[in-house]
C-alpha cells in the first residue's frame, strides 16, 4: 500500500508555512541551505522531520549527491539531488549507466539468506519486497506464485525480502519474524508458511497471531517447541530489519515492490504484464550472451608438428 507526504505537505500549507528567510548560497556541504531548499520546494512544514547527508561526488564528473530525507508518522521518502560546485543549481534526475541502467540498484540487491525459489543461475532473477499483512502483496503473490514456476521452470530464480510497514500492519513484522524462524529450521518449510499467510490474511489479527502460527506449524514438519522460542524471543528480528535497510537504501516507499534483474517495479502487477517484462528479459539475456560469445578471442590449437 503506497504512502506518500502529500497530504502533509498540504496540511502544511493549512499551517501558512512558507520560507521566512533567504535561502543562503547553498554549495555542496551547506545542509542548512540544502534543508530550506527541499523544505521550500515540496511545502515541507515544521511537523516534517528533514535529514540532509553527506555531499559527495556525484557519478557525473563535476556534480555533487546529497540524499535529503523527509520522514513523518512512520513514513520516509528519500530524494536524490545534484548541486553544481557553486550551488547555484540544485537538480533531481535518474542518473544511468549505459551499459546497464540498473546496475545500481544490483550491487545493493543482496540474495544471501533469502528465501528462494527457481533455478540457480537462471538468466532472470527477481527479487520480491513483500509484507504479509498488505493486501496488494495478496494480490500480487496469488497470481505470481501459481505462475511463475510453472512458465519458467529453468528461466527464473525469485528471492523472497521482508519489507513489513508495521506502522500501517500491526502484525506484519511478526508475520516476518515467524517466516524467517520457519527458514531456519527448514527453508523448503518456508514457502508453505508463506502461502499459508496470504491465503489466511483476512482473518489473521495481532492478538491470535501466535497461536495460529503454532497451529499451522503442528500440522507442517515444523518443530513448534523450537519455533515457539523464536517467535517469542524475536531471535529472527534482526534478519527481518537487515531487509528492511536494504529496501530503504533502494528508496522502497510501497509494497510489494519486486526487482527483475535489477529493473524496479512497484505494485500489483497482473501476471500478463510480468510475462511480458520477464520475455522481454529473457530475450535481452539472450542477445548480450550472443554478443559476448561472438566478439570473445580464442586462442586455436598449435597444429602438430610434422613427425620426421
Amino acid at each position: 500500500m503506497k504512502k506518500t507526504l502529500a497530504a502533509f505537505a498540504a496540511a502544511a500549507l493549512a499551517l501558512g508555512f512558507a520560507q521566512t528567510k533567504p535561502a543562503p548560497s547553498p554549495g555542496p556541504n551547506n545542509k542548512e541551505a540544502v534543508e530550506q531548499f527541499a523544505r521550500y520546494l515540496y511545502v515541507w512544514g515544521p511537523h516534517i522531520q528533514v535529514t540532509v547527508g553527506e555531499a559527495h561526488p556525484s557519478v557525473v564528473p563535476g556534480l555533487f549527491d546529497v540524499v535529503v530525507t523527509a520522514s513523518a508518522n512512520g513514513i520516509t521518502e528519500p530524494h536524490t539531488f545534484r548541486l553544481t560546485p557553486d550551488g547555484q543549481h540544485i537538480f533531481e534526475t535518474t542518473i544511468y549507466g549505459i551499459d546497464n541502467p540498473f546496475a545500481e540498484q544490483l550491487a545493493k540487491l543482496k540474495t544471501d539468506l533469502a528465501p528462494t525459489l527457481g533455478t540457480a543461475g537462471a538468466p532472470v532473477t527477481i527479487v520480491l519486497f513483500s509484507d504479509f499483512q498488505c493486501a496488494y502483496c495478496r494480490q500480487l503473490e496469488q497470481q505470481l506464485m501459481p505462475n511463475l514456476l510453472k512458465t519458467y521452470p529453468k528461466e527464473v530464480r525469485l528471492y523472497f525480502k521482508d519489507f513489513p510497514l508495521e506502522q500501517i500492519h500491526p502484525w506484519s513484522r511478526l508475520a516476518a519474524i515467524a517466516g524467517r524462524c520457519v527458514f531456519r529450521q527448514d527453508p523448503a518449510a518456508f514457502w508453505a508458511f508463506h502461502d499459508w499467510v496470504f491465503e489466511k490474511q483476512p482473518d489473521l489479527t495481532p492478538e491470535k497471531l501466535r497461536t495460529d502460527i503454532m497451529a499451522w506449524a503442528t500440522s507442517k514438519s515444523v518443530d513448534t517447541l523450537q519455533l515457539g522460542r523464536c517467535y517469542d524471543d524475536k531471535s529472527t528480528d534482526k534478519d527481518v530489519e537487515r531487509t528492511l535497510e536494504e529496501g530503504k537504501a533502494l528508496h522502497i516507499q510501497s509494497t510489494p515492490t519486486m526487482f527483475i534483474n535489477g529493473r524496479p517495479l512497484p505494485g500489483a502487477y497482473p501476471w500478463a504484464s510480468l510475462k511480458t517484462v520477464i520475455d522481454f528479459e529473457i530475450d535481452h539475456q539472450k542477445k548480450l550472451a550472443a554478443n559476448e560469445k561472438c566478439c570473445t578471442l580464442q586462442l586455436s590449437p598449435l597444429p602438430a608438428k610434422p613427425s620426421k
